[in-house]
């Protein structure tokens, strides 16, 4: 494993995994946000998505069975189809046309967003259910266009589900369903016989069981205000994120 990283370099990415898990832990989504950018200086990009996507299926396994009862189904089956309609399309997008500019416009729509929640003084008030249609198929296609439509999803539940712990285990099933199907398709593409992948993921996987114990653990603590300022902040990140990709 030498050869890939230094010990110093390991060091590094473990302690970058685990703050990148305890968000996850925390908001059920956001873990590539954090690692992505910095395991790109130490690994190539063909073994960072795969890796995260395997990770990141360990940890929302993990949620599930542990608080998995607590998930909305009702909201998960209704947006699992759509979701796996917008992946298609996003594909498509990709293959087919520079997805550039539809970047640029969903970072701003989610920095927009975030920016409304966490500073507009507002009444709660609960999403239509026909709301999950545009963010269900929208998440979809960002999904597979970006790998960074979790937060549409998180948009869209925020809006819906009162309880934090019940949004948190039903946003963190939701991803978990989600990075299956990418797991799948590197499976069948042959990705996971590079043993460097399988070696890289079991080194990190402590890093990952720690911050989601972590950042589960801190949510538990939380009041429901704060949480969601957590979430709004992590949606801020994101599109600020999508929206320094376009330009740079």
């Amino acid at each position: 494993m030498m050869d890939l990283l230094s010990w110093s370099d390991l060091f590094i990415c473990l302690l970058t995994l685990f703050f990148a898990y305890v968000i996850f832990g925390m908001a059920g989504f956001g873990s590539a946000l954090i690692a992505g950018p910095v395991l790109a200086l130490y690994l190539p990009l063909s073994m960072i998505v795969p890796l995260l996507a395997l990770i990141d299926l360990s940890a929302a396994i993990v949620n599930v069975l542990r608080d998995g009862k607590q998930a909305d189904f009702k909201e998960i089956r209704y947006l699992i189809p759509l979701i796996i309609i917008g992946s298609l399309v996003g594909a498509t997008i990709l293959l087919t046309t520079r997805p550039d500019l539809l970047s640029l416009l969903l970072g701003i729509f989610a920095a927009c967003y975030a920016i409304y929640a966490l500073f507009w003084k507002k009444q709660e008030s609960q999403f239509s259910q026909r709301l999950v249609y545009p963010f269900g198929l929208i998440g979809g296609v960002f999904s597979a266009l970006f790998g960074s439509g979790g937060f549409l999803y998180a948009i869209y539940l925020s809006g819906r589900i009162a309880d934090k712990n019940k949004f948190r285990i039903t946003q963190t099933t939701l991803i978990g369903f989600s990075t299956l199907t990418r797991v799948v398709i590197f499976l069948f593409a042959g990705i996971y016989w590079q043993l460097d992948i399988l070696k890289l993921a079991v080194i990190f996987l402590p890093a990952m069981f720690a911050g989601v114990w972590l950042g589960r653990n801190l949510t538990l603590r939380m009041s429901k205000a704060r949480f969601m300022s957590v979430i709004y902040t992590i949606v801020l990140a994101s599109g600020t994120v999508l929206i320094y990709r376009y330009f740079s």
